[in-house]
């Protein structure tokens, strides 16, 4: 199985929801079937198909997050030497050639990714375009509505 490269970040918000599903979701659909059986007849118990769905969900979502957790290559930002060099996890500040407007991204994994808190995908166009280069660079991204150049002001390790 490939290795899925996560920040440190990452992995502690996924090891957070594994243990909220099992500590907490897990017992309280169990408990939640066990109410709509006392019940009676399940062939028209509607309390007992719905727990028993969102049984099925949680136990999908725990064995889609263990999965991800043993095949996470887990990288610190803040332990990276990359040179000065555009890496995952590193955070770039860029700006637009065209306009003169600064954003600022951090190069995440895929359950990361988050483009409003500034988090992009390690296999997105923005983040392919940026990978290797180091500060003063020139990247050309291929964007929906064209190419957009961004020359990289700054690169972080945090």
């Amino acid at each position: 199985m490939a290795t899925i490269p996560i920040t440190k970040r990452g992995a502690e918000i996924l090891k957070a929801e594994l243990h909220k599903l099992k500590t907490v979701e897990r017992p309280w659909v169990i408990n939640a079937i066990s109410e709509a059986r006392a019940q009676g007849d399940l062939s028209e118990n509607a309390e007992y198909e719905a727990a028993k769905d969102r049984q099925g969900f949680i136990e999908g979502r725990i064995q889609e997050v263990e999965g991800k957790l043993s095949a996470a290559q887990i990288i610190d930002p803040a332990e990276l030497d990359a040179g000065g060099r555009v890496v995952f996890g590193a955070t770039v500040e860029l700006e637009d050639e065209d306009t003169g407007d600064r954003v600022k991204y951090q190069i995440v994994g895929e359950d990361e990714a988050d483009l409003k808190l500034g988090l992009v995908n390690i296999s997105s166009p923005i983040a392919r375009a940026l990978i290797g280069k180091e500060e003063g660079d020139t990247a050309v991204v291929q964007a929906p509505g064209g190419e957009k150049a961004y020359e990289i002001v700054a690169v972080h390790y945090l």
